[in-house]
């Protein structure tokens, strides 16, 4: 793909949805850790429906630790592989407290560091909570990034590389959320919806998706492109 389709690309997706973010619930930092760190092969739904009920109860490092382990499984326990998620999530919750004041590190390094805590979580993290330009690769991105041909790689990190390497400088702090969106409600795995695509024509897929429109109808306009965060007011980056 060239230059100028991604530049395309990326200038729609910014039309639809100027300021994008996550759809996870969070007004610091730290909560957006936590959630993210919840949210490992789980729904941002189950993920939210879990935070709303503990954050009000516990949302420092201090106050969840405090909870310990079979504190926190009540709140978190209708979100897979919760038993282990208390684990990893009490003992950052540990080494924020006594390495880091309490504070969310803005490195990926220490980030990393933390249990549970890849780097697709660190990016996320610094993207969001930070607005670094980095973009975090999860199956959506993969997916479209391989789709579209953006950043076609055979792993995350090379889709990676090559979207810091191709994404055009001023797209890049919000290219990790429009991709995202794009994947989850567009570009879906099992039948893309090429028809209502805003980016179809300079989308490299060959197998698209035939439309199920007449042809002297017009096409709907793509209200979902953005996803359902576009009009709806979040909590906000810190």
């Amino acid at each position: 793909m060239n230059p100028l389709k991604r530049r395309e690309i990326f200038s729609r997706l910014r039309a639809v949805n100027p300021k994008p973010t996550t759809e996870l619930n969070f007004s610091s930092p730290f909560e957006l850790l936590a959630a993210v760190l919840l949210s490992a092969q789980a729904t941002d739904i189950s993920v939210n429906a879990a935070t709303r009920k503990l954050f009000p109860k516990a949302n420092t490092p201090k106050a969840i630790f405090a909870l310990g382990e079979q504190g926190l499984i009540p709140f978190i326990q209708t979100i897979g592989l919760f038993r282990s998620k208390a684990k990893h999530l009490i003992e950052t919750c540990r080494l924020l407290i006594s390495h880091h004041d309490s504070q969310v590190p803005q490195n990926r390094e220490a980030l990393e560091a933390l249990p549970g805590v890849g780097r697709k979580t660190a990016n996320v993290v610094l993207n969001t909570a930070f607005g670094e330009p980095t973009i975090a690769v999860d199956t959506h991105i993969f997916r479209v990034s391989n789709r579209t041909n953006i950043a076609p790689g055979k792993t995350p990190l090379e889709v990676e590389l090559k979207l810091l390497k191709h994404v055009p400088d001023d797209f890049k702090r919000d290219a990790h959320h429009w991709l995202i969106l794009h994947g989850r409600y567009i570009c879906k795995a099992r039948k893309p919806d090429c028809p209502n695509c805003l980016i179809a024509d300079l989308c490299e897929f060959k197998t698209k998706t035939p439309s199920l429109l007449e042809p002297d109808v017009p096409k709907r306009t793509q209200a979902r492109a953005s996803g359902p965060v576009a009009e709806k007011s979040k909590r906000g980056r810190p």
